[in-house]
């Protein structure tokens, strides 16, 4: 398997391996340009995947600086009746 750091040249000179790589592993290719860091290469599922974490992230966060404004909290169960109630099961 290649390495996950390479030169931005070989994007050019070896796109069909690096778009494998990262599809088979799915998992970024760090590309340098002379020596630094300049471009990461995600296969779309793993960024897609990516960004579904951070919404989820923001999301609690925004959920914590919520129940910090209040003492109310909520049992598993309340919750999931709740939950039942709104979608009518």
């Amino acid at each position: 398997m290649s390495n996950s750091i390479r030169p931005v040249s070989d994007l050019r000179n070896n796109f069909a391996d690096i778009s494998k790589t990262v599809h088979e592993t799915g998992k970024p290719v760090f590309l340098t340009k002379n020596g630094f860091g300049d471009m990461v290469v995600l296969s779309m599922e793993a960024y897609e995947n990516l960004q579904f974490d951070s919404e989820i992230y923001l999301k609690l966060k925004e959920a914590e600086k919520q129940a910090k404004l209040s003492d109310k909290r909520f049992s598993a169960k309340e919750v999931l009746n709740e939950l039942k109630g709104a979608i009518n099961v």
